[in-house]
């Protein structure tokens, strides 16, 4: 107690001085930016962006290489794992050479000053200095272990030029990472930071080579290298000029900076995967050049992990057709490929059945006239048929029927964050590309519908209540799926299946179309898009184990002649799903499927009256459609070539049958395309009819607008009106506001000329039955 009270200033001093030396050392020595350096899963350089204040600087890496730590130890301070943080001898022998030659001649600095002065922005070198520099080496040495001291100045030191650190001297100089370096090229580097001003790679040639031989021969004097080694050393020649830093995903890269500015990341990118997408996308684009194309993205995720394998944001084409720009994240026209997510909706709302026969015929909703992509019409066609067929018209009158609000609601639960507005905004063209979304969102909700089949079988009939989650291109990224449940976390397993094993039957892009004949062919449930105007093309396929998204047109949004989906994107897609490793099909998920009969010829669920009956699979909400409407049971004569009736025929003489009947329209177009159907017969001549005749306009429906066409001659063009009659051989008797035009039979076809404004067309069967539609002309 004595002592204390005795030395009590000298021990408060102490205390400040200890306090004092403790906090000396800032916790963060270097401030300095540093480049975004992004990494594949298996450690490879994808590509680096220069830190901000224009140098190539690394973030730190804590693992020094074997062969350039003995080389910067024997070169710059051969007793560092010695000392404190400061060689007394050293220094003695620096004073005494620099007092001889009256100037700084010869430092003495170790590893660990030198960390200090680097970190302190190389203060002019003076004794002053020199004293700060040791004291806080000691207090660096108390802080860090040696290894961590050597990783700080091997991150931070200078290599000439902008070069700062290792890592990146390592990839400009010699165009690989610093452990792959031979013992020459560390003892190159290892030279470097003693003089980066004057010595720099492709100059100063001899000064280089006789200091990195002194130092092969230390390394060799102190038996760290073998005899063959260091003449084998002596041969290695020097470098010329420095290596680009690798940019093999650059648009990944720009994400990267985005997200995590000045560090390393890690990513979920396979480097051959990637180097074999980016030969894809290359070869493609040679030839898409051709016709004025000149962007391409393409995205690959694993369904399982929901991580990025492969990021292509762009093709390597020039800065005019904006080569930078990352077309993965952009909203473009979404063309058909959300299609499958309305047919998913209609089945998993038990809507429709995959089969069920929808109409594919002249359709025009107020103003709105969808079209197919061939001009064509088939009557009525398969659900899954016009899913595969990517038929415009079934898709329009399909989401009509479906209810554009409740799609709407869908697509907002896949979370597709560039449908921005309300269903109202987009109306009925929201099928057909009339909204925009992009190519991460759109893949990974393909990516989310197929992991959603997969838990289903992988827990026995469970679903994950966060399955629509975000990928990510994090090598460490671990997906949150959310607990398990009963409940569908949007679609549920059976109706995803069923989309799943249409979208297998879409026809393959030319040299994929004899796919199926091969036992090791990939199934792959895939869509292509084109949007109007041929400005966006897409093509998404999903098997149980990747999805691969394509999106292919001009940045700017011109659109070109060809530039459709199925032949520019879907090529693409193919050829990287042929680069992938095989995954088996889906498993099929019975708990969620009920196996129905249902009608042959209609795909509805089969009423006691179908003649052919298939049994098949359904989802279980398939059970509250109707059954079939198309099929009626009918009389008729002995030799089934007239219906009958009793007012004709006894009973006893009459067959009785089951015969698929379409209405009239559907009926028109659905004959041509399917050669055995055959049209209910006519009644008897001396049969009663009771039965009201069935007549439909082709392209006439109520409320059409036409607009006033001329030719070349300046003569207005006459609109056409075509109208079927399920008896063609009827007279049809026509009236335009109740003026009498013309008398049809077996062709029931009109031509007007009239003039602007609006009109009654009235047409009246020999039977009295009649149809009205009213339509205006405009200029």
């Amino acid at each position: 107690m004595k002592f204390f009270k005795r030395h009590k200033i000298k021990l408060i001093i102490a205390v400040i001085l200890l306090t004092a030396y403790y906090f000396s050392l800032p916790k963060q020595l270097f401030k300095s930016p540093t480049s975004t350096v992004i990494e594949s899963v298996e450690g490879e350089l994808l590509g680096a962006k220069i830190a901000n204040d224009g140098q190539w600087r690394f973030p730190q890496n804590d693992s020094v290489p074997y062969k350039f730590q003995q080389c910067i130890v024997q070169f710059e301070d051969a007793h560092f794992y010695k000392h404190p943080g400061f060689n007394p001898i050293s220094i003695f022998k620096a004073l005494s050479e620099n007092i001889k030659s009256k100037k700084v001649k010869r430092g003495g600095s170790t590893i660990t000053q030198q960390v200090i002065r680097l970190a302190r922005k190389n203060q002019k070198r003076t004794y002053f200095e020199k004293l700060k520099e040791l004291i806080l080496a000691t207090r660096l040495e108390f802080r860090y272990s040696k290894e961590k001291i050597l990783s700080l100045y091997a991150s931070n030191a200078p290599f000439g030029g902008n070069v700062v650190g290792l890592d990146v001297a390592s990839w400009r100089y010699f165009g690989r990472f610093p452990n792959n370096l031979s013992w020459a090229e560390s003892a190159t580097l290892a030279v470097l930071p003693n003089a980066p001003s004057l010595i720099y790679p492709g100059k100063n040639q001899q000064e280089l080579l006789a200091k990195r031989n002194r130092l092969l021969k230390k390394l060799f004097d102190e038996e760290i290298i073998d005899k063959l080694t260091y003449e084998l050393a002596l041969e290695e020649e020097l470098p010329q000029k420095p290596y680009r830093i690798p940019q093999i995903a650059p648009h990944l890269l720009q994400k990267g900076v985005k997200d995590f500015k000045g560090e390393r990341i890690k990513t979920s990118v396979k480097i051959g995967l990637q180097h074999q997408v980016n030969d894809i996308v290359k070869t493609h684009y040679n030839e898409l050049s051709k016709n004025e194309i000149y962007n391409v993205a393409v995205l690959v995720l694993d369904v399982e992990t929901r991580q990025v394998l492969a990021y292509v944001g762009n093709s390597p084409t020039s800065k005019k057709h904006h080569k930078d720009v990352d077309i993965i994240n952009k909203p473009r026209s979404t063309g058909s490929i959300l299609k499958p997510f309305l047919y998913a909706a209609m089945l998993d709302a038990g809507d429709l059945l995959p089969n069920t026969l929808v109409a594919d015929v002249p359709t025009q909703i107020a103003s709105y006239k969808p079209e197919n992509f061939d001009k064509q019409f088939s009557g009525a066609v398969p659900a899954s048929k016009a899913l595969a067929r990517s038929l415009n018209v079934p898709a329009v009158r399909m989401l009509q029927s479906f209810g554009l609000d409740r799609f709407h609601h869908y697509l907002k639960e896949l979370k597709l964050k560039d449908i921005k507005f309300n269903a109202n905004h987009y109306g009925l063209s929201l099928i057909l590309g009339g909204a925009e979304s992009n190519l991460w969102d759109l893949s990974k909700s393909y990516a989310s519908m197929a992991s959603t089949v997969n838990h289903y079988d992988d827990t026995q009939g469970k679903y994950y209540t966060n399955e629509f989650l975000e990928p990510s291109y994090l090598k460490d990224f671990k997906p949150n799926f959310g607990e398990t449940s009963t409940e569908k976390p949007i679609f549920d397993a059976g109706s995803t299946y069923l989309t799943f094993e249409s979208l297998n039957k879409v026809n393959r892009p030319e040299g994929e179309q004899n796919w199926e004949f091969f036992n090791d062919a990939n199934k792959i449930a895939w869509k292509t898009g084109t949007s109007f105007g041929f400005r966006d093309a897409w093509a998404i396929g999903a098997t149980k184990k990747y999805v691969v998204g394509v999106w292919v047109g001009n940045a700017d949004g011109e659109g070109r002649p060809g530039l459709v989906g199925v032949s520019t994107a879907a090529p693409i897609l193919f050829d990287v799903f042929n680069y992938l490793p095989q995954s088996t099909w889906f498993e099929k998920p019975f708990d969620e499927l009920v196996k129905i009969p249902i009608c042959s010829k209609s795909g509805y669920r089969a009423s006691e009256i179908c003649e052919q009956k298939d049994s098949i699979f359904v989802q279980q909400a398939g059970l509250k459609t109707k059954p079939c409407p198309y099929h009626l049971w009918v009389h008729l004569d002995k030799n089934e070539e007239f219906q009958v009736n009793t007012s004709c025929e006894n009973l006893s003489n009459m067959v009785h049958k089951s015969w698929f009947v379409l209405p009239p329209l559907m009926e028109y177009y659905y004959e041509k395309n399917n050669p055995f159907y055959a049209k209910l017969p006519s009644y008897r001549n001396n049969c009663l009819n009771e039965t009201k005749a069935k007549m439909e306009f082709v392209n006439l429906p109520k409320n059409t607008t036409f607009y006033l066409a001329k030719d070349f001659s300046e003569e207005v063009v006459p609109i056409v009106v075509k109208l079927v009659h399920s008896n063609p051989e009827t007279k049809i008797f026509w009236y335009l506001n109740e003026e009498f035009l013309s008398v049809t039979q077996e062709i029931h076809e009109i031509e007007l000329l009239p003039k602007k404004g609006q009109f009654n067309l009235t047409v009246v069967d020999e039977f009295g039955n009649e149809l009205k539609t009213y339509f205006e002309i405009r200029k």
